[in-house]
């Protein structure tokens, strides 16, 4: 798909602050074995008097020198609350790595958002575009997707979190470990990405696998899912066949979800240097 190359230009607001984290849509819990490198940067328990915003939670970690400039070109509705954003990006000197996120500048919107790509880097090189997954909140770059924003609405990115310094520091001599990824939502229409998760797993077998959790499921499940989901919450019995001294816990998800999940396996004996979350609110 051939992206636009001319841009009309605007103002990047210069108010950097006052920006809160969008709660991640859904719940997932990613569970690495044997060699799995650690790259989260959060850890321990939630203990915050208030809401600390984005770019002060994010004061510390490195970020590209490049805002770059972008233009709406395609957006979808994944689920009922949740919208994909296709972005074409105007600075060919924009990158990002796999596992970052960007600092989103609206105009005319003063709270900066924060968001994970949900694309490869891959179809930025031959695209030059990235997609972000943003579920509906009353957080404002939120609600302006959901609300205000339109095919060829400009907005501007800066790339955060840098995983190749940490890559660099431990040198070149990681191996891939396996991957376990439980993974809830309320219904199986808000499993996002589902089909690309199932891909992965015929890619990759042995190595990547899925279990997915549905808490009010109404409908039937189709055939190719099936096997796949269990009806309730993630429990104690589903993790406790991976507690080992060899496993690295990530959890993403609502705070009550990341409290419970990471009480349960500090209870089950893991060390707390070995659950790893990030804070989205």
């Amino acid at each position: 798909m051939a992206h636009v190359t001319t841009y009309m230009g605007f103002t990047i607001p210069h108010l950097l602050r006052s920006a809160s984290r969008l709660c991640p849509a859904h719940s997932a819990l990613v569970v690495l074995r044997h060699s799995a490198s650690c790259y989260c940067t959060v850890n321990g328990t939630i203990q915050s008097k208030r809401k600390m915003d984005h770019l002060e939670r994010t004061a510390n970690n490195f970020r590209q020198e490049v805002i770059s400039q972008a233009k709406v070109c395609g957006i979808t509705k994944e689920s009922e609350t949740v919208k994909r954003l296709r972005l074409a990006i105007a600075n060919k000197d924009f990158t990002f790595k796999a596992g970052q996120w960007v600092d989103f500048f609206i105009p005319g919107v003063s709270v900066i958002g924060g968001f994970s790509m949900c694309s490869s880097p891959g179809l930025l090189e031959r695209e030059g575009v990235l997609e972000l997954a943003v579920k509906y909140t009353d957080h404002p770059p939120a609600r302006w997707i959901h609300t205000e924003c339109t095919l060829d609405s400009e907005v501007a990115l800066r790339v955060g979190a840098d995983l190749h310094r940490y890559q660099e520091s431990k040198g070149n001599g990681y191996k891939m470990g396996t991957v376990k990824l439980y993974y809830s939502a309320k219904n199986t229409n808000e499993l996002l990405f589902k089909k690309n998760i199932l891909g992965l797993m015929n890619a990759f077998p042995g190595k990547i696998a899925c279990r997915f959790h549905v808490t009010q499921q109404s409908s039937p499940i189709c055939e190719e899912l099936r096997p796949h989901v269990t009806e309730g919450r993630i429990s104690e019995k589903d993790l406790e066949k991976h507690i080992s001294k060899d496993t690295l816990w990530y959890i993403c998800g609502p705070p009550p979800m990341i409290e419970s999940i990471s009480k349960l396996l500090y209870n089950s004996g893991i060390p707390r240097n070995c659950v790893f979350f990030e804070k989205w609110w």
